[in-house]
């Protein structure tokens, strides 16, 4: 009974989010739309570059959407309520994450094109530097749990959120989530005033249909993995816990659509400079912070 409802959760989120989506770049808050832009995409014609390294560029769209799958298959909505509940689930999910880079620097290499090539360059520059702000939040936040299952991180936040007891580690995650999915301000790899679409600018039809919900569903996932981690994920009163993860995720999904938005692009440079020098002291900072706040209660 489980598969049928996570998957009927994930596709009413994906609809949901796209209508936020919409809204977001828009002002307009039509329940529609997302459904009229997906079957006039569906209906255009698919079409491949001249010089395209085939096998690279139809696969490229797929591992994108599996890898974001893949993640959320191990975050739990309620408890028991999970695809498959692993005992090194937080571990999994940033295994499942690395593929986003594979998937982009393959979209962006396949096409033999100049902006899809930067794009995807520069996502890989973006996301090395990133990468650790996503595993060391995730270190903290397995001290705490003394667990890497993404149950047990949840239960350990039944008398705290983590967002209260690690600040640092969740603003640091946040920003990194946002780099993951390549939302403004971190939208770099597509930078439709610079690169005219970059990885995605070579892809039309059903393929550029596919890379589309797949970003949708990167964007879910990470901001389940954020309610997950750090926002107490089904922890709540009075709503069922499912209710509560779903509230939540769609909350941290709509604002990180949105909060970029009104805050300019950093150029590409500027935003490395700021992960490697700042970013990464920072969650180093953090981790310490924990483990000392786990000696001073212990004792």
């Amino acid at each position: 009974m489980s598969g049928p409802l996570l998957l009927l959760t994930m596709i009413s989120g994906v609809y949901l989010l796209a209508v936020l989506e919409e809204w977001s770049a828009t002002g307009r808050l039509s329940l529609s739309t997302p459904v009229v832009r997906g079957l006039a995409q569906l209906s255009r014609e698919s079409l491949v570059p001249r010089n395209p390294d085939r096998l690279l560029f139809e696969v490229a769209p797929a591992l994108l959407l599996l890898a974001a799958l893949l993640a959320a298959a191990v975050l739990p909505l309620a408890p028991g309520l999970m695809a498959v509940d692993l005992a090194t689930g937080a571990l999994f999910v940033n295994a499942a994450l690395a593929y986003v880079m594979v998937a982009l620097v393959m979209a962006g290499w396949a096409p033999d094109a100049a902006y899809a090539l930067i794009g995807g360059w520069r996502f890989l520059g973006q996301l090395i530097a990133y990468s650790m702000l996503i595993v060391m939040p995730l270190t903290a936040v397995a001290m705490r749990a003394q667990s890497l299952s993404t149950t047990d991180i949840v239960a350990s936040q039944a008398v705290l959120w983590n967002v209260l007891t690690q600040p640092l580690g969740f603003v640091l995650f946040w920003l990194a989530a946002m780099a993951l999915a390549f939302v403004p301000p971190f939208d770099l790899p597509v930078a439709l005033g610079e690169l005219a679409g970059g990885v995605f600018a070579e892809y039309t039809g059903v393929r550029l249909a596919i890379l589309r919900l797949a970003r949708l569903v990167l964007v879910l996932t990470l901001a389940l993995a954020i309610v997950v981690f750090f926002l107490g994920g089904w922890l709540g009163a009075l709503l069922p816990g499912w209710a509560w993860t779903g509230v939540k995720t769609l909350a941290v999904a709509a604002l990180m659509l949105a909060a970029g938005r009104y805050v300019p692009r950093l150029s590409p440079d500027a935003l490395l400079e700021w992960a490697w020098k700042l970013g990464i002291p920072l969650a180093l900072v953090n981790i310490v912070w924990v483990g000392i706040t786990l000696l001073a209660v212990s004792k």
